[in-house]
């Protein structure tokens, strides 16, 4: 199994995500943002969390721009994975791999806390390992949180499953409280909580150990 974390000026959680993907069994490549091409052979593509470029423009409407999302957003349409968590996930809805954008916090501020998730949809690979209902305590760490789309998306979402974590206590207004979401193919995950925070006791939980370990079942070579 071979990861690939993208790395731009500001990315600081991807030595996070690189050590959440190790620890589960994945060979790990560090990709600068200015390549233009993945490492041969990559499975899954993780773009972590940060300030990618200062969060000039819009977060992460400059990443969208960078030559290595556009061999992100063609691995994944040739139906490869990724997960984008935090800036990530803001990275992935500006390139339109993902429906939606992340709007400034309702409550103008930044947010950097432990929440509960409730798991809305254990139908993927990287939520099966836990069951549908499943509450879970994971950090957050942003500013620019609230996800936000239109009625019609939203509904979309919900009827074909792809609401992947939902907020208990929706800390930054999202939409139908909102978390996390599935790409159309279940094989792209954007959420703007840190599961890679959420790997190690030293950190103060593991609910984010699942996810990964998932990843790895489903990505281990038969």
């Amino acid at each position: 199994m071979r990861a690939a974390v993208v790395v731009f000026p500001g990315s600081n959680c991807d030595r996070d995500l690189a050590v959440a993907f190790e620890q589960a069994g994945f060979q790990v490549d560090m990709v600068w943002h200015k390549d233009a091409q993945l490492p041969q052979g990559v499975d899954i593509v993780g773009v972590p969390g940060g300030f990618s470029y200062g969060d000039y423009l819009r977060c992460g409407a400059i990443a969208a721009q960078s030559p290595i999302c556009k061999a992100v957003v063609e691995h994944t349409e040739r139906g490869g994975y990724a997960i984008g968590t935090c800036n990530g996930f803001q990275i992935l809805t500006e390139t339109g791999i993902l429906p939606g954008a992340l709007l400034r916090n309702a409550g103008l501020k930044y947010i950097c806390r432990t929440v509960e998730l409730k798991v809305e949809t254990a139908d993927s690979a990287f939520t099966r390992g836990y069951d549908s209902g499943d509450v879970i305590r994971i950090p957050i760490a942003h500013h620019d949180g609230n996800y936000f789309a239109d009625d019609d998306t939203i509904s979309r979402l919900r009827d074909e499953d792809r609401i992947a974590f939902t907020y208990v206590d929706n800390p930054n207004g999202s939409s139908g409280n909102i978390a996390g979401i599935l790409s159309h193919n279940r094989r792209v995950l954007g959420m703007m909580p840190h599961p890679e925070r959420a790997a190690d006791p030293a950190h103060g939980g593991t609910d984010g150990v699942a996810l990964f370990r998932a990843l790895a079942g489903v990505l281990t070579p038969a």
